[in-house]
């Protein structure tokens, strides 16, 4: 099976009654994202992150060269106010000054420092290159990943959450990459040269300066242990903060009509201060790192000064030798206390990266067919279908219907009776856990996905538009439509009315979800966008419940048109629509009970008869 409703229930929100799937997006009753930590595996995510720079090999060497000859040029720094101090001297309390040698060691410190500052201006510019490669390249392939993930991850986790990983995360990530990158390789430059340098002056003072060292390890390991948790929980709480304003924000007039402006602060109170607390927590541990690492650094600086000072007095090193080994020594510190100064910016990387890579490891949606559809008539049968969301509640079962090609045929059913769940099978959304599934007579399961919903257009109750011109909202489903061909698809539907008069007709570009439209104007879109693609199947689940009866008139006649010779699924609980059908499916509890024309079903007195006594005898006329 392709679908994925048996992943593990973290993560999940609160799932619907029977009929319909699973919604992650919007949320339900308030449901929230079960906080959940999981071990993480800092290593393997940090080896993905360096394989992401990979991707950029050309920019990382430049930018490697810049480092190593920056973290050169910082080397020979000590070095050379070594041989300045030590070219005076003092002999039988004379003091003597080698000035030609003085003078050509402060010419070669003046380029020196000179070409330092060239080479981090440089390294600057490199690092601002790659870090935004790399955030590319990321955000790229997790685009990539969620255009393909399967129906049943967007319907079991939070829209909210999923762009909190985009954006939010992403940031993070590229914020490491920009600022700590080069740090980490110049800190470990700096540390194998320093060392090396320094065993070149003095091996005891080497070993004296490296005393510090395990106390530096054991610090950092368990101030790490602590703030690596927080970090990774202050993500999860952003991805909920942002999942619970998504929410509030669609649904802001549902909030308004039922006066629960209070409850949405309170719950969006909560969970911020949730995220403040974990904040507070994740900064405490991130942020004390860098002041304990001055502190056993000034340590060491200090073991290093006594002891020099010691060595001296007893004419084993010069004072020159001295100011190098503190130089040097803050030189090997340093690199230690920037990356442990960064620690929270790593670990806030570390902890997004890993949020984007669990998207990134999650399955595909599976199309193993490999037959095309083509030059198909339409003929669908559902053999002894079962389905359930989740294990233990079968949404259909024993399911079986025939439906002949150009037949119009309306799906009806109490609410959670598995309606739309037909649709999400036909389309394979979701793939049935037994039976079969078949047009004219090639098992979906075979089929090519791609193939299968090229055949078969959809219009549902809530109208998907996107911020982008009316023409190219209407040729969504058809690439190379003439604009001939989506002018008569409009006046089909009598859509052009209304577009004509846009200020700028077909060119109008539409706000966010087509709010500057009305909710019949969104749905006559929707409408012309299924004619254009000139479907075999098609199907209509609520298609006219947002528009006002004169308008449902005016496109009862062009639907009528379009599902002529075509076969057509109708889920509607408007009398009209299904009272026009050729026959009329009653789903209960999941199978099919009753089939027939709407005069037929209502003399036997049945499932149908109750049902349209309850909700259609009203709407009669």
């Amino acid at each position: 099976m392709s679908n994925e409703k048996n992943r593990p229930e973290e993560n999940k929100q609160p799932e619907r009654g029977g009929g319909g799937p699973p919604r992650g997006g919007r949320g339900h009753g308030g449901g929230r994202m079960r906080m959940v930590e999981k071990p993480k595996d800092m290593k393997g995510t940090f080896i993905r992150l360096i394989k992401y720079v990979g991707f950029n090999k050309n920019l990382f060497i430049l930018l490697l060269a810049a480092t190593l000859t920056l973290t050169a040029l910082s080397l020979a720094g000590p070095a050379l106010q070594e041989r300045a101090i030590n070219s005076i001297t003092i002999t039988e309390s004379q003091l003597h000054v080698n000035f030609e040698r003085l003078r050509y060691i402060l010419l070669i410190m003046g380029i020196t420092y000179a070409a330092q500052s060239l080479f981090q201006y440089t390294q600057n510019i490199l690092t601002a290159k790659l870090s935004q490669s790399v955030v590319k390249k990321m955000r790229t392939d997790l685009f990539n990943k969620i255009v393909h993930l399967p129906i049943s991850y967007l319907d079991t986790h939070r829209h909210g959450d999923i762009m909190s990983r985009m954006t939010n995360d992403i940031d993070r990530v590229s914020t490491a990459v920009s600022q700590s990158l080069a740090s980490i390789v110049s800190a470990v430059i700096t540390i194998i040269g320093t060392i090396t340098i320094m065993l070149m002056y003095n091996p005891l003072m080497t070993l004296v300066s490296m005393v510090t060292i395990p106390l530096t390890i054991v610090a950092s390991a368990n101030i790490a242990k602590f703030a690596r948790k927080y970090y990774s929980k202050q993500q999860k709480l952003l991805g909920e903060l942002n999942g619970q304003a998504e929410e509030m924000i669609t649904g802001y007039k549902t909030v308004l009509a039922f006066s629960k402006e209070k409850a949405a602060v309170d719950e969006f109170s909560e969970i911020s201060n949730n995220l403040k607390n974990t904040g507070i927590r994740a900064a405490i541990f991130g942020g004390i790192m860098g002041p304990v690492m001055n502190i056993i650094g000034n340590l060491g600086y200090l073991i290093i000064a006594v002891t020099g000072g010691y060595l001296a007095f007893n004419g084993v090193i010069t004072i020159g030798v001295i100011q190098a080994f503190l130089l040097y020594s803050k030189q090997f510190s340093r690199p230690i206390n920037e990356v442990a100064n960064q620690y929270a910016q790593i670990q806030n990387a570390i902890a997004g990266a890993e949020r984007v890579f669990e998207i990134m490891d999650t399955p595909n949606e599976v199309n193993e067919g490999k037959t095309k559809l083509s030059d198909i008539k339409g003929n669908i049968t559902f053999e002894n279908v079962e389905f359930s969301y989740k294990p233990d509640e079968i949404v259909l079962r024993d399911f079986n219907l025939d439906i002949k090609a150009g037949e119009k045929i309306a799906i009806v059913g109490a609410t959670g009776s598995g309606k739309t769940t037909v649709v999400n099978l036909l389309l394979r959304f979701y793939d049935i856990d037994k039976g079969r599934i078949l047009i004219d007579g090639k098992d979906i399961m075979s089929v090519d996905k791609n193939s299968l919903r090229k055949n078969i257009a959809i219009v549902l109750q809530d109208t998907v538009l996107f911020s982008d011109t009316i023409t190219n909202n209407l040729s969504y489903g058809r690439e190379g439509a003439t604009m001939e061909e989506i002018e008569e698809a409009a006046r089909h539907v009598e859509a052009a009315r209304f577009i004509e008069l846009m200020p700028q007709g077909y060119d109008t570009v539409l706000s966010e979800s087509g709010s500057n439209l009305s909710g019949g104007q969104r749905q006559l879109l929707a409408i012309t966008r299924a004619v254009l693609a000139d479907p075999a199947i098609l199907i209509l689940d609520e298609a006219t419940s947002s528009v006002d009866t004169r308008t449902e008139m005016q496109i009862g006649i062009a639907m009528n048109k379009l599902m002529k010779n075509r076969t057509s699924l109708i889920i509607a609980h408007r009398l009209s629509t299904i009272r026009d059908a050729d026959r009329i499916v009653v789903i209960d509890g999941g199978t099919v009970v009753e089939i027939g024309s709407h005069s037929e079903l209502l003399a036997r007195g049945g499932s149908y008869y109750n049902l349209y006594q309850s909700q259609f005898a009203g709407y009669e006329t």
